[in-house]
């Protein structure tokens, strides 16, 4: 078989649009009747999905493939980085955990590497119409260019093209796109063939004369200039940064949900269904401010640090304001890194992420967790303790154990139980992501609190991708960014 066309997007920095606009394109390909693989040689995101061949990869590469309707792979981003600390992070290759390494011991890492980056994308060519790649950060860290994977050092090395995206909405979209040409190494350069001004509020005709400016300084041809598109908040996002974006008010919600933004939170979009519904009231809470006495529910999401993200809520004093709600008969819900800080101690024998020892968790459930290097990747499905069915996944390491687990939050399908609850129901635990994105699970959620689900989330997802799809058709030449693809 022929090997696919592939064009890569590559950015001036980190949140510039990558992922959206490679699902957006994706979803359009596919319109069209093509098949398209997402492809993302190195990705750093504690936001990462079960694949169908059993490993994880890259929250935005799991909904790069659903745009694409296709499974989602592990060869879609062969590696993926999971910060676990300020200079340290877990590697994850081709789906499963390689190792862990400091940031300038990972530096040396990465010729080695570089084979199961080729290896995954020479796969994914060979059963594709075209492969779209995102690149990582920002072209223009000419620093970390030497042994580079994730953009120009993947490109030179697969000689594909690439399209270089800038953010207007951050300012400064002319001296970014300028200055990446200034700094690039001339043989990096010679491989970019256009680009695209993304995230455009205003007339577009007031622009024109910076497109052309670009234009002539780069040698680049403008490839279009795209509208800020405000149903992505409707997406999972790729990473945290998507936190600090503001969401819309919520004044006639009924239902508030407050979660605790702790520095190694991860799969925080378990909550995006939630912010999803119109009478839920999501409400971020970052460190130093305190948790709002009058939320209903308090959701400790997940934590790929969740020794050093227990200190920090300590230190933050939201260990006190989840006492005092719970003293006032509020429901709290802990999600796998959550469920286990809600325990009486975790316990790290190995090491896994940090000095070995035992730490107090919150006492909030009477059960202990054991941190082991086996990590556990698993689709799943069952039914709740209040008889609500389910699907999700489960990514974790470690085993919980104790008398309230003998309470399981959840049957799982094949009988045996998952998670606890305390003796009074007010505390529950799972290691099960994804539950509320199941429309059954998050209808019986807001039942518990006289709450009513409005929205289907599937197929809002799906109308939203196909709207992304729509929108970067109106403002790119499809038809030209095939023509570039080789």
């Amino acid at each position: 078989m022929a090997a696919a066309r592939a064009l890569m997007f590559q950015g001036t920095g980190s949140d510039v649009g990558k992922s959206l606009i490679v699902a957006g394109l994706a979803r359009a390909f596919t319109l069209r009747g093509l098949a398209v693989r997402p492809f993302k040689p190195q990705n750093m995101s504690n936001n990462a999905a079960v694949t169908a061949d059993g490993g994880e990869i890259g929250r935005a590469q799991a909904l790069q493939a659903r745009a694409a309707r296709t499974p989602a792979s592990i060869h879609m981003n062969p590696v993926l980085l999971k910060p676990q600390s300020e200079i340290g992070a877990q590697i994850v290759v081709q789906g499963r955990v390689y190792g862990s390494a400091k940031a300038a011991a990972y530096q040396q890492m990465k010729n080695d590497l570089l084979p199961f980056v080729l290896d995954s994308f020479t796969r994914l060519r060979s059963e594709a119409d075209i492969v779209l790649i995102e690149g990582a950060g920002s072209a223009a860290e000419v620093n970390l260019r030497a042994n580079d994977i994730a953009n120009m050092g993947f490109a030179r090395a697969a000689a594909v093209p690439v399209v270089l995206i800038g953010d207007i909405d951050r300012g400064g979209v002319i001296a970014s796109l300028v200055g990446t040409k200034a700094v690039l190494a001339p043989e990096d350069a010679a491989l970019v063939c256009g680009f695209i001004v993304n995230k455009f509020r205003g007339d577009a005709a007031l622009f024109a004369a910076g497109m052309e400016r670009i234009a002539q300084a780069t040698g680049w041809q403008a490839l279009g200039l795209v509208p800020y598109f405000a149903d992505a908040r409707l997406l999972p996002a790729e990473d945290a940064l998507a936190l600090e974006q503001n969401r819309p008010s919520k004044p006639q919600a009924r239902l508030r949900i407050a979660v605790p933004i702790l520095p190694h939170i991860a799969n925080f979009d378990d909550l995006d269904p939630l912010d999803a519904e119109p009478s839920v009231d999501v409400v971020r809470v970052r460190l130093g401010a305190a948790l709002p006495g009058d939320a209903d529910l308090i959701v400790l999401p997940g934590s790929k640090a969740t020794i050093a993200d227990l200190a920090a809520l300590r230190t933050a004093g939201f260990d006190i304001d989840i006492a005092a709600h719970r003293r006032r008969g509020g429901m709290v819900l802990g999600l796998c890194g959550g469920f286990q800080m809600l325990g009486r101690s975790i316990a790290d024998p190995g090491g896994i992420e940090g000095p070995p020892g035992v730490v107090e968790g919150l006492g909030l459930l009477d059960v202990a967790t054991t941190l082991s290097a086996e990590k556990r990747l698993e689709p799943v499905r069952g039914t709740t303790s209040d008889g609500a069915p389910f699907t999700g996944y489960e990514m974790h390491m470690g085993v919980t154990e104790g008398p309230d687990c003998a309470r399981p939050f959840a049957r799982l399908a094949d009988g045996s139980p998952e998670g606890a609850v305390s003796a009074d129901s007010r505390v529950l635990g799972t290691y099960v992501h994804g539950l509320f994105a199941d429309d059954r699970q998050r209808a019986a959620w807001l039942a518990r609190f006289q709450g009513t689900a409005t929205i289907a989330y599937d197929v809002l997802v799906e109308r939203t991708l196909d709207a992304l799809a729509a929108h970067l058709a109106a403002h790119l030449d499809l038809d030209r960014l095939l023509t570039l693809a080789r």
